[in-house]
């Protein structure tokens, strides 16, 4: 085992602070944010141990950095052996790097109230990145592409992304609101937080 890194992860949050206050262009953020993600997964020496814990039940969603403004969260997605997302969509940008293991994501599309897939399922290996978004495509659908061990891959989204009303899809393309939260956060105080934001009361 190589040596534990966690600066990795500060430095990653204050390149991406300082994109963020240089240019709120989605189009840059995605590209220069999405290189800097790669960078950050590119080494697999950094995560915390209590962060990359699989339950047996469904997927985890840790928070790793929350942003004081509230621009961006950083969450590390810890998949168990087969588990998966249902088809949902984000609302705000997001980057998905795999960290460890790899994922499998179909995108889809939502037309006149119409789900339907959009391409093949797409494989992320370790050191990959893809983007989400209202603007680049933002509803999919996401699994551990192994049956036998965990993967994880660390998320970046362009809001709280855990007090942010989302909407799950069935198959017939009927949303289903949610608000996802986070595996190591205790509700109340992340909804406060939300009801703070949302009312300006907080930086």
């Amino acid at each position: 085992m190589s040596q534990h890194r966690p600066h990795r992860l500060s430095d990653f949050v204050a390149d991406l602070s300082a994109l963020l206050d240089r240019t709120g262009d989605e189009a840059v953020i995605l590209r220069e944010g999405g290189a800097l993600l790669a960078e950050l997964v590119a080494q697999d020496d950094w995560l915390p141990e209590a962060q990359s814990l699989p339950d047996p039940t469904r997927y985890q969603q840790y928070l790793l950095h929350r942003d004081p403004a509230g621009r961006f969260s950083v969450v590390s997605f810890v998949w168990g052996p087969g588990q998966a997302t249902p088809v949902h969509d984000h609302t705000v940008w997001g980057l998905i790097g795999v960290l460890r293991g790899a994922e499998l994501s179909q995108a889809y599309d939502l037309t006149d109230g119409a789900l339907t897939g959009v391409g093949p399922v797409h494989r992320l290996e370790p050191g990959q990145v893809e983007a989400v978004s209202p603007t680049v495509g933002d509803i999919h659908r996401v699994a551990n592409a192994f049956e036998d061990r965990t993967s994880i891959s660390i998320h970046v989204y362009g809001a709280d992304i855990g007090t942010v009303k989302r909407s799950t899809y069935d198959a017939n393309g009927k949303p289903k609101t949610f608000i996802s939260g986070y595996a190591d956060v205790p509700p109340p105080l992340l909804f406060d937080r939300a009801s703070a934001l949302a009312y300006g009361a907080a930086e």
